[in-house]
């Protein structure tokens, strides 16, 4: 009997990747995505998706949500004891392991392993140390299709907000700025790939500024790739 693992789902297209890769791997059985939301505006934290389309992709992918519940602003004492009490209920459940789509940042990796230190809950890095550049043209050669929710000005125009993340995006990205933004230069919403049994479209709202970030709001659309004006 294999192990059964949760995946940490941020909506993007690393995580997606993560499952795609444990699913083909087939040592553990990942029995549902664990993702943080953001209480006030009922959105995942950081990426600012709402709730029905992260809902969406769990449908998509055929495994249930894992909500955790964090306030906004979230201390870091709240979100450990978030976490503690899911990983404590994921325990109770006969899971062993959560995954994360980490690439590279050995500082998160520790992080992580902290904080399951004990639990009896396994960390899990399927992505961990690929080559970036190779990565982001592989998925997108597997079919995964996503859009950029939010950009850090610091790195990327404003109008990298919304793009597609597609080999044109590649080559347009600044040499600066890694390929699969694992430095929080970006992050993406999946709407398609070899996890999901089905799209998950979106319309691209314009761009909103806040806490240092840009963000474009995405809405459930049945066309797929449509950009609102």
């Amino acid at each position: 009997m294999r192990c059964k693992a949760l995946l940490s789902w941020s909506s993007g297209k690393d995580s997606a990747w993560a499952l795609h890769v444990l699913r083909e791997q087939g040592e553990y059985d990942v029995v549902g995505l664990l993702t943080t939301i953001n209480e006030a505006g009922d959105r995942v934290a950081m990426h600012a998706v709402r709730t029905t389309l992260l809902e969406s992709q769990a449908a998509a992918a055929g495994l249930p949500l894992w909500r955790v519940p964090i306030p906004s602003p979230c201390s870091d004492v709240q979100y450990e004891a978030a976490m503690a009490a899911v990983i404590g209920r994921a325990r109770g459940a006969g899971i062993t392991a959560v995954a994360f789509g980490d690439l590279f940042l050995a500082d998160i990796r520790a992080y992580r392993e902290r904080q399951l230190a004990g639990s009896g809950v396994t960390p899990l890095f399927p992505l961990w140390q690929r080559p970036t550049a190779a990565l982001a043209r592989e998925m997108i050669a597997a079919g995964v299709r996503a859009r950029l929710t939010c950009v850090d000005p610091r790195f990327l125009a404003a109008d990298f907000a919304g793009r597609a993340f597609d080999d044109r995006l590649l080559r347009d990205l600044p040499v600066t700025v890694d390929p699969c933004g694992e430095n929080g230069e970006f992050h993406t919403f999946l709407c398609a790939g070899p996890m999901l049994a089905h799209d998950v479209p979106v319309r691209v709202g314009g761009p909103v500024s806040r806490d240092g970030f840009v963000f474009v709001d995405l809405e459930p659309t049945t066309q797929p790739d449509e950009r609102s004006a």
